[in-house]
């Protein structure tokens, strides 16, 4: 793997090009509509891009015990305006539907903070948008201050150069890869984290360095061994990792040098993905995870009953929120349960009882087992 240190302006293609004409398997060191211009039309199979999140942070974070959170504070997220991060967002898109090939198809991923510009933007564009995915991260860094809910999730946009287009998408992979189930839109992924997580000096080598579990599914679902896969915001080479380890091409960019050294490493050393993901991604689908409030709000369990347990020492009474109220205590059904028995825990599903319609109890867990037959996907 070499370093491509230039590009020349490419010749106009006609809607054709070869692949002996692109910087196949190196990182163009420069700004990436710089880098994109060199390249030929219609040359690309798949463009993913993480680009700047533009985050309007508001001062440092602080944990609970006055420690500052690594967040993303680098210049390369700073924009001074709106207007500024919506015109370096038109002019990357404008060069990725360029070198994109007619069936090519492109991947943005964002939070809160970008997602929705970058989406208007592609769509003033041309792009046809064929789905959003909900990347639900399982182990999310909890709101500190408790003033938000927790930021759980990011967005990725995945759109065709237009309505037209055919596009790939493996379906039989992904039914496969999801345990003969249809593979819908919204991915329960770790974030990056443990031996994945790349570090220099012991601390992080880069804010946002993506899972390689993220990038296996989106290069698995929408490209084929040989394509190429372009990635304007390299990094720290995720993109050109999963892609060396599934056989496709890769082309990154990037203007940062210490990236640049850092990904031309990982790559080079060609690092497998990590096994815990794949496990994860190939087991069996957990049944999913559900809240006793969640039974509250959709009112197979109605907010005002009383709850007891199964010998009828102890009644709980149920709050709006799905908090019990049981004399002096409160709080979820398994802390008051542990509460009222002055034990160190309490499976709360097993131990509370409700009276059903025809007047027999039961758990509060049978309620949760109709939930779920209820809404089975």
């Amino acid at each position: 793997m070499g370093v491509f240190e230039r590009v020349k302006p490419a010749k106009k293609q006609g809607g054709k090009s070869s692949k002996a004409a692109l910087p196949l398997g190196q990182i163009l060191r420069m700004d990436c509509i710089e880098a994109m211009r060199g390249l030929p039309d219609a040359s690309v199979d798949l463009v993913f891009a993480d680009p700047p999140y533009n985050l309007q942070l508001g001062g440092d974070l602080q944990r609970p015990d006055g420690s500052q959170v690594d967040a993303v504070d680098d210049d390369w997220d700073q924009f001074d305006s709106f207007a500024i991060y919506d015109k370096f967002t038109r002019e990357w898109l404008a060069e990725a539907q360029r070198i994109l090939k007619p069936t090519g198809s492109l991947w943005v991923i964002g939070s809160y903070h970008n997602i929705f510009r970058v989406g208007k933007t592609l769509q003033d564009l041309g792009y046809w948008i064929l789905n959003d995915i909900v990347w639900r991260k399982s182990n999310p860094m909890p709101n500190f201050k408790g003033t938000r809910f927790t930021n759980a999730h990011e967005t990725l946009i995945w759109a065709a150069k237009g309505d037209k287009a055919r596009y790939t998408f493996n379906y039989r992979a992904m039914k496969t890869l999801n345990d003969e189930l249809q593979m819908r839109s919204d991915w329960l992924i770790p974030i990056c984290s443990g031996q994945e997580r790349l570090k220099r000096n012991g601390t992080k080598a880069h804010p946002t360095q993506k899972p390689e579990a993220l990038l296996y599914r989106i290069l698995l679902a929408t490209t084929k061994p040989g394509d190429v896969v372009l990635d304007p915001f390299f990094g720290t080479g995720t993109t050109g990792a999963v892609a060396k380890r599934l056989g496709r091409e890769w082309i990154g960019c990037e203007r940062e040098e210490v990236y640049c050294e850092i990904a031309n490493e990982r790559i080079e050393a060609a690092l497998p993905l990590d096994e815990s993901a794949l496990e994860t991604m190939q087991s069996p689908k957990a049944a999913p995870r559900v809240a006793f409030g969640q039974l509250v709000e959709t009112g197979y369990l109605k907010a005002g009953i009383t709850l007891t347990d199964k010998k009828r020492r102890f009644k709980a009474k149920v709050r709006a929120d799905g908090s019990l109220k049981c004399g002096e205590h409160d709080g979820s059904i398994h802390k008051v349960g542990a509460l009222v028995q002055d034990a160190p825990s309490c499976n709360g599903w097993t131990f509370w009882y409700f009276e059903a319609e025809d007047g027999a109890m039961k758990p509060v867990d049978a309620a949760r087992q109709t939930y779920l037959l209820a809404n089975e996907p």
